[in-house]
């Protein structure tokens, strides 16, 4: 039966599942290399099944060299030129036809060429064409026999002349030890006689029995004949049967046209890829077992950069709690020191004070050497020495800081090259750069700062009291002129008789007088509270610009300090990561291929059968 008279749609069907079948180990063959541990067999495996897949049906022709195998694939094809023939070994590489548009030879660059040949036949099957199976050439025989395996059906050339040798017994032998089927092809039948033909049909057919357990299709061909058959542009039919030759295609057409035969063709493939993708995907599992275990290595890298950069914010906290104190001792002793300027019991000096500054003698007093008195008071109380003591408190913070650095780094690449030295050597060769401390350690963030820490510093000495001084000399000097102002117009009183000479007028008067005064006493608290707060508030002013810019160069320095320590375990975390990573992607593309195999497999139990009224399933 032809493929022509044939099941199409069974046909297409097969083709269908076949691609896809191609399709499906291609992606698997994108996987496979990358994982690790995956026994290189696999591979080959693999590859062996994606070349089944490829296929639609494969013949191997072997046998020694000069039987006649590259004659028959020739007479076949209906070409004398297509393989070369000779008396001498002219095959020392595997040789593939395929079908193709138009004749093409293609060199792998390995040991298989691939040839395309516009025959019809070739539709349906791929004929290898393999060198002499000799002993004399060892590489033949061993190119040969690798390629073995891949076969679906062996047809042993031997010459009709040199039948059942014990070499040609050998190779039987060998090739039921690749349990595959075999077509005994008896060339140049046409020297034999008929009654020797078939003597000689006997003997082959008895002699297989014995090596093979089973009796073989034994055919007589003539290659010659089915050359000839060819000579004249269309086939001679007649003498295409007298060459024995029609038998091989007879098979091909049975064997397309059997069902089962399809079916296991197409699951061939499909078994070896299930072997190698469930064998690839316990490696994987195990792979990723292995890497959860190392994965633990980075929650504990990232836990010890937390845990480091926790302390170093403590310290950083600590310096600024120290500077914010010092302010806040500068500031309470700043506002003891102007409660005591303006306290009532200091008011008459103070209202002394003014009378000088109003007379003109508080400034020939301010021109020489001696401080002012807010400058005396304030360093009575020593309310400046805090602010002095800013320096001391911030100088320690950059050594505190590297230090701590210096020490978490050199614990980092100590922990790192351990876990590196303990991982497996297919994983620790994965590793991409060295772990090693770094040789220079920035500390600028830090002392850039130094000039603006020194200006704000400046400012809550000098400039705060300074406005603090002009504040007071202006308090002091309103009431002076408010008490000098009283006491002349008590004189003016006194010396116009305003009252008329009345005492009891006059001393009301006074009174009067000397209750304004009192009053005046009085405000002087009130404008101290007032001097207070102002002082305060720029105070704390100054203070939230030294910790904010403290805090930011302090930021600065901390965040390099953690991309020194990210990047020397950057090599260990990088690799723990991509490899978890492809680890991840390799198991989900290994379980969509498994998947796809499942429905592949469904799709094939149903090829061929049929439903009900005979609808295909």
């Amino acid at each position: 039966m032809s493929i022509e008279t044939s099941d199409h749609s069974l046909v297409s069907d097969y083709e269908a599942i076949r691609r896809r079948e191609y399709t499906l180990i291609t992606d698997m063959l994108n996987v496979l290399p990358r994982v690790n541990n995956l026994p290189e067999p696999f591979l080959v495996q693999a590859r062996d099944a994606l070349f089944h897949a490829d296929h639609p049906f494969l013949m191997v022709f072997v046998g020694p060299f000069s039987s006649g195998k590259s004659s028959i694939i020739n007479a076949l094809m209906g070409s004398t030129e297509l393989l070369e023939v000779g008396p001498v070994p002219t095959t020392d590489r595997i040789g593939i036809l395929r079908y193709g548009e138009e004749p093409q030879r293609m060199d792998s660059g390995g040991e298989v060429d691939t040839v395309f040949y516009p025959n019809p036949l070739l539709r349906k099957v791929s004929f290898v064409d393999t060198p002499g199976l000799e002993s004399v050439f060892q590489k033949h025989e061993e190119t040969t026999r690798k390629f073995l395996h891949r076969s679906d059906v062996v047809l042993l050339v031997m010459l009709a002349t040199q039948a059942m040798t014990s070499r040609n017994l050998e190779y039987i032998q060998t090739l039921r030890e690749y349990g595959k089927k075999v077509i005994i092809l008896i060339n140049q039948a046409d020297l034999l006689t008929p009654e020797e033909a078939e003597t000689v049909r006997n003997y082959v057919t008895d002699q297989s029995h014995d090596r093979l357990g089973y009796k073989p299709l034994v055919w007589l061909v003539s290659a010659k004949k089915g050359k000839e058959a060819h000579a004249g542009g269309e086939r001679d039919e007649a003498l295409w049967r007298e060459s024995g030759l029609h038998q091989i295609e007879a098979y091909i057409d049975t064997q397309l046209s059997d069902t089962e035969r399809l079916r296991q063709k197409l699951q061939t493939p499909l078994q070896i890829a299930q072997n190698v993708n469930g064998s690839a995907l316990r490696i994987v599992r195990s792979n990723q077992s292995v890497l959860d275990q190392y994965q633990t290595i980075t929650d504990n890298i990232n836990q010890q950069l937390d845990s480091q950069k926790r302390e170093q914010e403590k310290t950083i906290r600590e310096t600024t709690q120290a500077v914010q104190d010092k302010f806040g001792t500068a500031t309470m002793r700043g506002s003891e020191a102007i409660r005591e300027i303006f306290q009532f019991s200091n008011a008459l000096g103070s209202a002394a004070r003014g009378i000088t500054e109003l007379t003109g003698l508080g400034r020939l007093l301010r021109r020489g050497a001696q401080p002012t008195f807010v400058r005396n008071t304030f360093e009575q109380r020593r309310v400046f020495e805090p602010i002095d003591q800013l320096d001391e408190v911030v100088d320690k913070l950059g050594p505190r800081l590297e230090g701590r650095d210096l020490q978490d780094l050199d614990d980092l690449v100590a922990y790192s090259q351990r876990e590196i030295k303990a991982l497996p050597e297919p994983i620790r060769e994965k590793v991409i750069g060295t772990v090693n401390a770094p040789s220079q350690y920035d500390r600028r963030a830090l002392q850039e700062i130094r000039p603006e820490l020194e200006r704000l510093q400046r400012d809550a000495r000098t400039l705060e009291t300074d406005n603090l001084t002009a504040s007071v000399r202006s308090a002091l000097l309103y009431l002076g002129l408010w008490l000098l102002f009283l006491v002349l117009m008590g004189i003016i009183i006194f010396v116009t008789d305003v009252t008329g000479g009345r005492p009891e007028a006059t001393l009301i008067t006074l009174l009067i007088l000397f209750g304004l005064a009192v009053l005046g006493l009085l405000a002087l608290p009130f404008m101290g509270r007032m001097m207070e707060n102002r002082y305060t508030n720029r105070l704390l002013k100054i203070q939230s610009e030294y910790v904010q810019t403290l805090g930011k160069a302090a930021d600065q320095q901390l965040d390099y300090s953690m991309r020194l320590r990210r990047d020397v375990v950057a090599p260990l975390t990088r690799l723990v990561e991509a490899q978890t990573q492809i680890q991840t992607e390799q198991l989900t593309r290994l379980q969509q291929v498994d998947q796809e195999m499942a429905r592949i497999e469904t799709d094939l139990n149903k090829l061929g059968r049929r439903g009900v009224f005979g609808i295909r399933a």
